[in-house]
């Protein structure tokens, strides 16, 4: 590498089976000064998620919506992008912290047992715990593994078995990878972990992270839609990117290569079901606070200043509808508008 411009890469996305897969991309970039910025795109095979972006304060109530609910209070605001009005699939909270839900088809969660009497969370609530209370990667990592409730799998509404894992990075770039492996809990916590696809599970990864720097993508570069292939492309063009410390440029730079490796509307490879359209990117500024968002359907980017919001608590749950309005663009930080919450997509168990 010629810079030392930090990379998280995950090509991986949410709520699928592997008869059906998508692959996203997520990277992390690390500029100057502390100018932290992730982004990724979703990508899936239907059309429409019916997605909308949430807002919600400090001290909020939450459940789990499982038959052994699990339940907590915020302790930190957050902005958060959801599917179905059932998951929460990406965010950042107020203390810069961002999760995203991945697609892992090897993910196995612990199976209910007559001993195991803890409360239960769906993972499509994953992230929304998360940002709801922890500030930092550090502290996520040593509360998850605590696992104080048991993790289990949701169908999405399309009917497909939801087989997932979970990123978290924070201001530092500090990064974390949670997945669940034959029933158990793995975490890889640290920078150095950089590089994942949805497919296999995160430590094989890190040895084609490892062969590809021995290639040196100045002289082949793969431009295929295939998860590996946006891989490396991400991996190279995010740390040929630009390093600085200007917010607008380092955004810019982490929007340009999402594009580079979203996968165009319409595409369709077969046998590779696991190629599907990207339908939305996101890209969220750790340092300065602002969540941006692109639908692929929609003309602009949308963006909301975590830090001109109110958060405080009382101030009730506020949603900015983007389901039905594709022309939504420009700065909606004061456009959220008060309204129920949903209750997370759940298994019976």
């Amino acid at each position: 590498m010629k810079k030392r411009l930090a990379l998280a890469l995950l090509v991986s996305c949410s709520l699928i089976g592997p008869a059906v897969s998508e692959a996203c991309t997520r990277a992390v970039y690390f500029g100057l000064e502390g100018q932290t910025v992730t982004g990724r795109t979703m990508d899936w095979f239907k059309a429409d998620m019916h997605t909308n972006i949430w807002l919600y304060p400090r001290g909020l109530e939450r459940n789990s919506n499982t038959r052994a609910p699990f339940n907590w209070k915020s302790k930190y605001g957050s902005i958060v992008t959801t599917i179905y009005e059932g998951a929460a699939a990406d965010g950042m909270n107020e203390k810069g912290l961002v999760a995203n839900l991945l697609y892992l088809p090897e993910s196995k969660h612990p199976p209910a047992n007559a001993g195991d009497n803890r409360p239960t969370l769906p993972n499509s609530a994953w992230v929304q715990y998360a940002l709801d209370n922890y500030a930092t990667t550090a502290e996520a990592v040593e509360g998850l593994r605590k696992e104080e409730f048991r993790i289990v799998p949701i169908q999405a509404p399309t009917g497909e078995p939801g087989t997932v894992h979970l990123s978290i990075s924070d201001a530092s770039g500090d990064s974390a990878i949670f997945e669940y492996l034959d029933g158990k809990l793995t975490i890889h916590h640290g920078k150095e972990y950089q590089v994942m696809t949805n497919s296999p599970p995160f430590d094989q990864q890190l040895s084609l992270n490892q062969y590809w720097k021995t290639i040196g993508g100045s002289t082949m570069l793969p431009g295929t839609n295939r998860a590996a292939d946006r891989f490396v492309r991400a991996s190279y063009y995010i740390n040929e990117a630009t390093q600085t410390a200007d917010p607008r440029t380092a955004v810019a730079a982490v929007f340009s290569v999402m594009r580079n490796v979203s996968v165009p509307i319409g595409i369709k490879i077969p046998g590779q079901p696991n190629i599907a359209d990207t339908l939305w990117l996101t890209v969220s500024d750790h340092k300065n606070r602002v969540y941006y968002y692109q639908s692929t359907n929609s003309p602009g980017i949308i963006w909301a200043k975590l830090g001109a919001l109110d958060l405080s608590e009382g101030s009730g749950p506020r949603r900015l509808t983007l389901d039905g309005f594709p022309d939504t663009a420009g700065d909606q930080t004061q456009n959220f508008k008060p309204t129920e919450l949903f209750k997370f997509m759940a298994p019976d168990q």
